[in-house]
């Protein structure tokens, strides 16, 4: 790779409360979370879906970041190494809790914690559209125009 061209994306450490205050944002546009970990391969597998999707959408008005639920000690080694090479460019976080599960039920009562996970919210907050597992892109991405489309 190219030194300065793709630098190392920074993965900011958030708990429940961070993660909640993520999600419940003072911004009126679509907010798309996934939720996922090196170690998940689904997650791997569907990670250059959602870099496709950040570079289609995030001009027309989304917002996207990712939560890795990977342990702490990766913070700066594996997850910031896999999101380079991945070439992401979306705001990333590290979910540190004693107990993810508290924070999982926060997301959503119905969500085993299970990943990946990919929720988008319109610009009230609201989640609009939910998929556990690898994401099926052309599925998302209808979900999100629905969702841009409205606000013109």
């Amino acid at each position: 790779m190219h030194g300065s061209a793709n630098p190392t994306p920074s993965v900011s450490e958030i708990d429940t409360e961070g993660l909640l205050r993520l999600l419940k944002r003072e911004s009126s546009r679509p907010l798309l979370v996934n939720y996922w970990a090196t170690w998940c391969d689904p997650c791997r597998d569907e990670f250059p879906d959602l870099v496709k999707i950040h570079a289609a959408y995030r001009e027309k008005g989304l917002d996207f970041i990712v939560i890795s639920l990977d342990d702490l000690n990766d913070i700066k080694t594996e997850v910031p190494k896999f999101l380079r090479s991945m070439n992401a460019r979306m705001p990333a976080y590290l979910l540190n809790v004693p107990d993810p599960g508290v924070a999982i039920a926060a997301v959503d009562a119905k969500w085993s914690g299970a990943l990946p996970a990919t929720f988008l919210y319109d610009g009230q907050g609201k989640v609009i559209y939910k998929h556990f597992g690898r994401i099926k892109s052309a599925e998302l991405r209808t979900a999100i125009e629905n969702e841009i489309g409205r606000k013109r």
